[in-house]
C-alpha cells in the first residue's frame, strides 16, 4: 500500500524464478559432486548449454563463461589486439564494458549517445580512423543503427563486438543481435532475461576466433577437445595463449538451461509490458519514451524515458522523490549517486573527454525495470505512478 492510500506498484527488483527443472537438476549435481565442467567426458550441463545457444542464435559456436564482462575481454583478446589498441565505445553504457576494454589493454574511446539513446553516428564516424575494434553496447536494448555502424567499420577493416548484454531476443531487420558482428556476448546476471545471477556467453561463426577464446578461458592441457570446432585450430593455440580461467561451472548452466525455451515468450510478455507502459507514459506532457527504430524488434525487460521540456535538477530529484513514494522507485543515469552508467563516474578511465550530448541526456534520463512476470495491471500501477510523480514534481 502506497503512503496515500492506493494500491502500490509491484517490486520491479524481484528477479525472474528459477524453473522446478533446474532445481532437479542441481540437487543431482550437489549429490554427485560433479561441478566442473571439464570432469566429464562429454555432455556436462556446460557443454549442452553451449549447443543449445548456439542453436538458438543461429551460430557455429557458443563459449560459456563467468560473466559477460569475462565475454567482452576474451573477444578483445581473441582478436589479438595490439596494446594499446582503440576500441570505440559507445558512452552510455555500464561501467563493466570500458573495464573489459582495459582489462584486455586497450584504451576506451567514448562515443556520444544522444537523447535517442543511440550512439551518435557522427562522432562515431570522426572516431572511427585510427580504431581497432568497435565494441557496440546495446545498452538497456536499446539498438543503434547496426547497418550503418557495420558499414562504416568493414569499410574501415574494424572488427565489430555486440555487448548483447541487455538485447537476448531483440531483432535488427530480422537478424538477431548478437549475430551481426564478429563476436556478440551476452549476460545471464539476474536482471537480465534468463537469470542465473552470473554468468556469460560469447558467440561467433569465426572458427580461429572460437578457438583462441575457448582456450583463453581456461581450456587447459587437452581439454579444447571437449569443444566442436577445428581441433587443428586448437592445437595450434595450445600453450600459445594465457589462460584467464573464466570459466562457466555446471551449476550455473544447470540454472540457465531450462530458462532458454521460455526465452521467446518472456521477450513477448517484455514487450507488450514496456509498450503498455510506453504508451500511458508518452500521454503525460512532461514523459516521452524513445520509439524503436525501423527495423528493430525489442526485446525489453525496463522501461527509459525523457523528462520532457526544461527540468530544473531540483524539480528531476522531487520527481525521483515523488515516484518512490508512490512506490515506483526511479533512477536518472545522471543525478544518481555514483550511477556506475553515468560516464564521469568512470575515473579509473583518468582524464575523460567532454561529451556534452550524453551528458545532457544522462542527466533527464529516467531508468525503470520492467520484468515480464508483471501483469497488465501491475504495469498499469507503475506508469500511473510515475505520470502522477511528473505532474507533481512540474506543479
Amino acid at each position: 500500500m502506497a503512503p496515500d492510500g492506493r494500491i502500490a506498484p509491484p517490486d520491479v527488483q524481484q528477479a525472474e524464478p528459477i524453473p522446478d527443472a533446474a532445481r532437479d537438476e542441481i540437487d543431482r549435481l550437489l549429490t554427485s559432486g560433479d561441478l566442473f565442467r571439464y570432469t566429464a567426458p562429454q555432455d556436462a550441463p556446460v557443454c549442452r548449454l553451449e549447443s543449445e545457444f548456439a542453436a538458438l542464435m543461429g551460430v557455429r559456436y557458443a563459449l560459456a563463461v563467468s560473466s559477460c564482462s569475462a565475454a567482452l575481454f576474451l573477444s578483445l583478446r581473441a582478436l589479438d589486439l595490439p596494446p594499446g589498441a582503440r576500441v570505440l565505445v559507445p558512452a552510455f553504457t555500464f561501467a563493466a564494458v570500458p573495464s573489459a576494454i582495459v582489462h584486455a589493454g586497450c584504451v576506451p574511446v567514448l562515443v556520444e549517445v544522444g537523447d535517442d539513446l543511440r550512439i551518435d553516428l557522427d562522432d562515431f564516424a570522426a572516431k572511427l580512423p585510427g580504431a581497432s575494434a568497435a565494441m557496440i553496447s546495446h545498452m538497456r536494448g536499446h539498438t543503434s543503427d547496426m547497418d550503418a555502424i557495420c558499414a562504416m567499420c568493414d569499410t574501415a577493416g574494424v572488427p565489430v563486438v555486440e555487448d548483447a548484454a541487455h538485447s537476448l531476443g531483440t531483432r535488427w531487420h530480422g537478424r538477431k543481435i548478437g549475430t551481426i558482428g564478429r563476436i556478440g556476448c551476452f549476460s545471464f546476471q539476474s536482471y537480465k532475461l534468463v537469470n542465473a545471477g552470473e554468468g556469460g556467453m560469447l558467440i561467433t561463426d569465426d572458427p580461429e576466433l572460437a578457438a583462441r577464446a575457448v582456450i583463453m578461458s581456461g581450456a587447459y592441457e587437452h581439454n579444447w577437445k571437449k569443444h566442436p570446432g577445428l581441433q587443428n585450430s586448437y592445437m595450434l593455440w595450445q600453450n600459445r595463449l594465457p589462460l584467464y580461467n573464466m570459466r562457466m561451472q555446471n551449476l550455473s548452466a544447470a540454472v540457465i538451461r531450462p530458462q532458454l525455451p521460455l526465452v521467446e515468450d518472456r521477450v513477448a510478455r517484455g514487450r507488450a509490458n514496456h509498450d503498455r507502459v510506453a504508451a500511458r507514459l508518452d500521454a503525460s506532457p512532461w514523459l516521452a519514451v524513445p520509439p524503436a527504430l525501423p527495423g528493430e524488434d525489442r526485446a525489453p525487460d525496463s522501461i527509459q524515458f525523457r523528462l520532457a521540456g526544461d527540468w530544473t535538477d531540483a524539480q528531476v530529484r522531487d520527481f525521483a522523490a515523488a515516484a518512490a513514494a508512490r512506490g515506483a522507485p526511479v533512477q536518472i543515469f545522471g543525478l544518481s549517486p555514483d550511477n556506475a552508467r553515468a560516464f564521469w563516474n568512470w575515473q579509473f578511465l583518468g582524464d575523460l573527454p567532454d561529451l556534452p550530448k550524453t551528458r545532457a541526456m544522462l542527466m533527464r534520463t529516467a531508468d525503470v525495470r520492467l520484468p515480464a512476470r508483471l501483469s497488465d495491471e501491475e504495469c498499469d500501477l507503475i506508469a500511473d505512478a510515475l505520470a502522477g510523480a511528473a505532474a507533481a514534481a512540474r506543479s
